[in-house]
């Protein structure tokens, strides 16, 4: 009983698939501007963003002049944008707001042209040229409406893509100190933590500079290697100024040590020439 009921309803939902399909050719096909825009609007209130926008790309040029024109197009950026297809939404929101910057729809128009910019944003260990565009977006975005309903899912979107690139920051140059490239590494290690003083980041970057300072002087040639252990010495003193309960103390204080050794031996070694 139950496989036969099972076997009726999936006869009539395959029925009602069909039927929808036919109507919706249907209505495709048809010459009516006013009847395919009414279905666009029925299809995007049910949510079914692809029909609407399939109808909507198709009535957009047939529209010009007329008063749907300006909503239609507003729509079928949604349609994009709910489609999870970021990159078109983005460029019709912008296309857009320019074509209607005192449109209703305008504000609304521009944030979800930010929006689209945010969820295009890839991960951090990729190029980050979208998260850039998308930094600058979302300020335009706040400078021309700054007492906008969205500003603050805008500064919470701002402060996502900045800890991104302050992630990124921080792993490109943790990279030359794995790659041993220490004098990249040690220049890299101090931009990151004088772009941004409040990092988390901050005290692991000051670790692995002292690090690579020390492993630059071991392996330099005689002529430089005095300089270079007393930069050790300097970094390390800054270190437990800064963190004097670091969980790297005492690595770091190996690190110094070892230094001061070295430093002893070339001044006995100078006083002997």
């Amino acid at each position: 009983m139950n496989k036969r009921i099972f076997h009726i309803l999936l006869f009539w939902s395959v029925a009602v698939f069909f039927t929808a399909c036919s109507d919706f050719q249907k209505i495709l096909k048809s010459d009516s501007v006013d009847k395919k825009y009414e279905a666009a609007l029925k299809y995007y209130e049910k949510k079914d963003y692809y029909k609407a926008g399939l109808l909507l790309e198709e009535l957009i040029p047939l529209l010009r002049g007329r008063p749907e024109s300006e909503k239609a197009q507003f729509l079928y950026a949604n349609t994009q944008y709910f489609q999870r297809d970021y990159v078109l939404s983005a460029y019709y929101f912008r296309n857009f707001y320019d074509t209607y910057p005192r449109s209703e729809f305008a504000e609304d128009a521009m944030f979800l042209h930010t929006k689209s910019l945010y969820k295009d944003s890839p991960s951090f260990d990729l190029d980050q040229t979208n998260t850039y565009t998308a930094l600058e977006a979302i300020q335009e975005y706040l400078n021309r409406y700054p007492q906008s309903k969205n500003k603050e899912e805008a500064n919470e979107m701002y402060d996502d893509l900045n800890e991104k690139l302050e992630v990124k920051a921080f792993e490109s140059a943790k990279l030359y100190h794995q790659l041993r490239r220490y004098q990249s590494a040690i220049v890299a290690l101090g931009n990151f933590q004088t772009n941004y003083p409040s990092s988390e980041f901050n005290e692991e970057a000051a670790f692995y500079q002292i690090e690579s300072q020390y492993n630059l002087a071991r392996e330099s040639v005689a002529e430089k290697q005095r300089d270079r252990y007393y930069d050790v010495v300097g970094l390390y003193q800054g270190f437990i100024d800064k963190y004097p309960k670091s969980k790297y103390l005492r690595t770091a204080e190996g690190f110094y040590t070892a230094a001061q050794s070295q430093l002893e031996k070339l001044r006995v070694s100078a006083a002997k020439e």
